[in-house]
């Protein structure tokens, strides 16, 4: 190469521009000020996302041990600085949740929070509505309303449908990451809808404080680091950004009213509450200089508003912009339906109202039709038909509503079409375009009628002759008259399901809507050979609310007729999602489509159909159950299940929540002898849920026998201890001593506690559900190891009193586990006295005394008809009535001690003397002596009152003493009977008290 040609090569290689290399995220470790020299980049890379996606990846990532163990992730310094940076991140961003909401998922922005509360220093373990605001520090106080914030936002963001951006072709060997992903996600939301209420009344909280609060910034996260918070600088008032009171009302109103508005769908009281959120989110908008710490849609703020004034009714006469809503929202309420249409009609020359406004009108009328209004039919098609001309006006795509008004068009539906046209255009001026969309379809419509007599009526009409040219009138018209003389009109009934001939072409965007809100087969099958006649595209993905249970989803995206494919997945999918809403009759429809379909090409997918039906009816009888119905199920439909208990396909993929469900109605509805007796040994040792079930059933059948039998009763227990069992690992500590770690994760019995617990869940039948309480309060007493504060239950006996592996068992999740069953019970039959007693007594050894002693009450109630009888022995044992007594001395109600006292067996002068001689009583003391019939009780009240001087108390003591029927020199009978009208009298009126 000449030298001149080397120099051209190098000046060319040294003006190309050289990509700069993307930092990495363990250089930000080596390097603290690198972080914020990022960030202050132009177009940093990685993003400000993309960092806290790395760091709290590599901060959460398992270890693995020298015996290859799975360990959780190390509590190091590496691992602490990550967490640290990643907040430092969202500490530049200024703590932005629509940014973060954007660009992470959500168990990555509920770890980021979560990491905010832990170094914000928010007390562990107490409720964030237990905590009170105004007394934490400001930036503690922030990180709590940032964490509720984001909350209730989460979940109403979920409740939108979502359409994936990326309709790739999808990746096999990506699904279980997704799944898992999917998995985490619906856990994370369980538990924020759980705790919705708790988020709601710490954001009302935080609008009570009148302060400026502060957030963390980079420069007090790095204090923290470097443990400088000892000096108080971190907590003091001026540390972190200041975000002023109102910026922070402005937000937490608009946040509260969103959440409120998504309750509204249930709770039509809460469309105030959003209202009044709103409201006070514009006067505050508008007081506020700046917003630099605010941020919402105003457009979304202003359809909110919008929409809450319609469902409240609110007309505020001072939002001129909205008045023609306001109109609107009114005639429907007055069922103005006529003036509604000519509204419509009006705004077609005006074009006031917006487009997405008209067709929720229409919707709204479409909604009712469905819940059964077919009065409004009518309607519909009309407001149908004044959309579509305002659309054509515009120049716009005709909806495929108004396709389908054509295809059964009658004259006085063509009259009223040109009525709308002819009106649409009553300016003084159209406009030339107006003309001409006009024009346009004006044609569209000819040429979409098939009756000849109704194209003449649209060609004949005045309209139709200023807008069209006579050689374009010509024209059209000979079109028609050919296509007559070839197209059959007669409209026949579709006799199959695979006969639907697709509509003419429309919009992709306004087919997929149709697509989700469709509830017929027929229709979703019509609209998907139209959709791929357009493109071609995994339709399935048009809704991320579609889903399939991830044990099928292989085998229906094996379908290799695209087609096919999404029909399948659409139909089934509609079909859950039925189930789940319990909307049964829509479920059998799209159910029974899709077995039709998949009958002829997949006797797998069939299979899998027959078993998904078979979970629709025993959960729709499940319901009807537990909606009061006594009726039996059907003998077909118990002969079903026994088959699905009892079958064993190679290779066809199975929900265990069918067999699950399956069993949980077999014991409902007392098939014990099948369990017992007539299951195949292969299906018990491989079937958790048939073990279980099997176990459940043979100790209840042995249960009112003569005998209890304690066999059975063992090997329930032995499973059910297991499943709360732990595994045990030992690991030496820094001082060299080995110590104990429990993995609570990982379950070493045939279910995991959790799935267990959906099971008991499912289950009605009363004695299953009483065996279980009974095991659960002795295995709760044996890990307890309290004699004195032991919970009692029926049929105790029955378990073993002692565990050979005591340390194997979770402890806390036995606990939890009791709780929840026994309230579980009690949703079901309030009125059992046992389970009544059972929960009473859990709250009175976890020292709920008000409680406890309310559900002792309770159960004497149900069983003496409100206290009208005698409360049995059995029921109001020594032992309760000595907790009930207990209940009343923490609670410093010292009178109703004394009473209680009387109802022993043996009275108990000495408790009832000594809550007799407290004077800082919290009951009503005289006004109860009235059910003292015990007279030394009595004569004691009387010395005491003496002999402190209180006379007006010591004569209510000697006028009670003094009734006929308390004279010891009575009968006993009398005496008894005195006795029994006091007990009922006093429990009456503690029953007032109480409940």
């Amino acid at each position: 190469m000449s030298a001149e040609a080397a120099d051209r090569v190098a000046a060319v290689t040294s003006s190309r521009p050289s990509t700069p290399l993307q930092t990495s995220w363990f250089e930000f470790l080596l390097d603290g000020t690198l972080l914020e020299k990022h960030l202050e980049k132009s177009n940093p890379d990685p993003t400000s996302v993309q960092l806290i996606i790395q760091f709290l990846e590599q901060a959460s990532k398992p270890s693995v041990n020298e015996q290859n163990q799975v360990q959780p992730p190390a509590d190091n310094r590496r691992n602490r600085t990550l967490k640290l940076l990643a907040l430092k991140v969202a500490a530049y961003m200024k703590w932005d949740l629509d940014l973060l909401e954007k660009g992470l998922t959500i168990p990555v922005l509920n770890m980021l929070l979560n990491e905010l509360l832990c170094v914000s220093k928010v007390p562990p373990g107490v409720k964030h509505v237990d905590l009170d605001l105004s007394t934490l520090p400001p930036t503690t106080a922030m990180a709590v309303i940032i964490y509720n914030r984001w909350a209730i936002r989460t979940i109403v963001l979920s409740s939108f449908p979502e359409k994936q951006t990326k309709p790739g072709p999808h990746q096999m060997n990506m699904l279980s990451v997704v799944q898992q992903e999917k998995e985490m996600t619906d856990n994370i939301l369980t538990v924020l809808k759980e705790q919705a209420t708790d988020s709601i009344s710490v954001l009302e909280g935080a609008l009570q404080l009148k302060k400026d609060f502060y957030v963390h910034t980079l420069r007090t996260l790095d204090l923290l680091a470097a443990d400088a918070a000892a000096n108080g600088e971190t907590e003091s008032s001026t540390a972190g950004l200041r975000i002023s009171a109102d910026e922070l009302h402005c937000q937490v109103h608009y946040d509260l009213g969103a959440i409120f508005f998504q309750q509204g769908c249930t709770d039509q009281p809460a469309f105030e509450k959003a209202r009044d959120h709103f409201r006070q989110t514009k006067e505050l908008l508008k007081k506020l200089d700046s917003t630099v710490h605010v941020h919402l849609d105003e457009k979304r703020l202003a359809g909110y508003w919008n929409a809450c004034k319609a469902l409240t009714g609110d007309c505020d006469s001072s939002d001129y912009q909205t008045t023609t809503y306001d109109q609107i929202n009114s005639l429907i309420r007055a069922q103005s339906y006529q003036a509604v249409i000519e509204a419509f009609i009006k705004d077609n020359v005006t074009q006031s109202l917006p487009n997405h406004f008209r067709r929720s009108v229409l919707r709204e009328f479409l909604y009712k039709v469905q819940q059964g209004e077919t009065d409004l039919d009518e309607v519909c098609h009309k407001l149908c038909v004044c959309n579509a001309v305002r659309d054509a006006l515009e120049g716009d795509v005709l909806c495929v509503r108004f396709q389908q008004v054509l295809l059964k068009p009658s004259k006085r539906m063509v009259d009223f079409i040109l009525e709308v046209c002819t009106r649409s255009l009553e300016k003084d001026r159209p406009s030339e375009t107006s003309r001409k969309n006009m024009a346009n379809f004006m044609k569209t419509l000819c040429e979409s009628l098939e009756d000849l007599s109704l194209v003449f009526v649209v060609s004949s009409h005045k309209l139709f002759m200023e807008l069209l040219k006579e050689e374009e009138r010509k024209v059209l018209v000979e079109q028609m008259r050919k296509r007559s003389a070839t197209i059959n009109l007669s409209a026949k009934p579709l006799p199959s399901f695979y006969d639907i001939p697709a509509s003419a072409s429309v919009n992709i965007g306004q087919l997929e809507q149709q697509l989700i809100l469709s509830l017929e087969p027929r229709r979703i099958r019509q609209i998907l050979i139209e959709l791929h006649g357009m493109a071609e595209r995994p339709f399935w993905r048009v809704n991320s609310k579609w889903e399939v249970p991830p044990d099928y989803i292989n085998v229906i995206l094996s379908i290799k007729d695209n087609l096919t494919k999404d029909l399948v997945y659409i139909l089934m999918a509609k079909g859950l999602h039925c189930i789940s809403i319990k909307d049964f009759v829509h479920a059998r429809q799209f159910f029974s489509a899709c077995l039709e379909l998949v009958t002829e090409f997949s006797p797998k997918l069939r299979q899998v159909m027959l078993n998904e039906m078979l979970l629709l009816e025993v959960r729709a009888h499940e319901t009807m159950a537990a909606e009061g119905s006594k009726e039996r199920p059907p003998s077909d439909l118990v002969s079903r299940v026994r088959g699905y208990l009892e079958m064993r396909i190679h290779d066809l993929p199975l929900r265990q929540v069918v067999g699950e469900e399956c069993v949980a109605f077999m014991l409902n509805w007392r098939e014990n002898d099948y369990l017992t007796l007539q299951v195949p040994p292969s299906l018990v040792m491989n079937n958790p849920y048939i073990k279980l079930g099997q176990l459940l059933a043979s100790t209840c059948k042995e249960l009112p026998g003569p005998k209890e039998s304690r066999r059975t009763a063992k090997e329930l227990w032995d499973v059910v201890v297991q499943i709360c069992s732990v595994s045990i690992q030992h690991k030496r500590n820094n001082d060299g001593r080995v110590g104990l770690i429990k993995q609570r994760e990982s379950s070493m019995g045939i279910l995991h506690r959790s799935k267990f617990i959906t099971f008991i869940k499912k289950l009605r039948e009363p004695l299953v559900l009483t065996t279980l309480i009974s095991l659960f309060v002795r295995l709760h007493s044996i890990v307890r190891d309290d004699i004195v504060n032991e919970v009692t239950a029926e049929h105790l006996s029955i378990w073993p009193s002692s565990l050979p592996n005591i340390q194997a068992v979770d402890v806390e999740a036995v606990a939890v586990t009791v709780k929840e069953l026994v309230s579980y019970a009690l949703t079901l039959n309030p009125n059992n006295q046992s389970w009544l007693i059972t929960q009473a007594d859990i709250y009175f050894v976890t020292n709920q005394y008000s409680a406890a002693l309310n559900l002792y009450l309770q159960a004497g109630a149900v069983c003496s008809d409100f206290f009208t009888k005698a409360v049995p022995p059995d029921v109001y044992t020594d032992q309760v009535l000595k907790r009930m007594i207990k209940c009343c001395s923490m609670m410093n109600c010292h009178t109703q001690v004394a009473v209680l006292c009387q109802f022993l067996r043996e009275v108990d002068y000495m408790t009832a003397f000594k809550a007799l001689q407290e004077q800082n009583s919290h009951d009503a003391m005289d006004s109860f002596y009235d059910y003292i019939w015990d007279v030394t009780i009595l004569e004691y009240l009387t010395h005491i009152h003496h002999k402190r001087g209180e006379t007006e108390k010591r004569q209510i003591a000697i006028k009670a003493i003094g009734q006929t029927e308390l004279n010891t020199s009575n009968p006993e009978e009398v005496l008894q009977l005195a006795a029994q009208k006091r007990k009922k009298r006093f429990l009456q009126a503690m029953a007032k008290l109480y409940f």
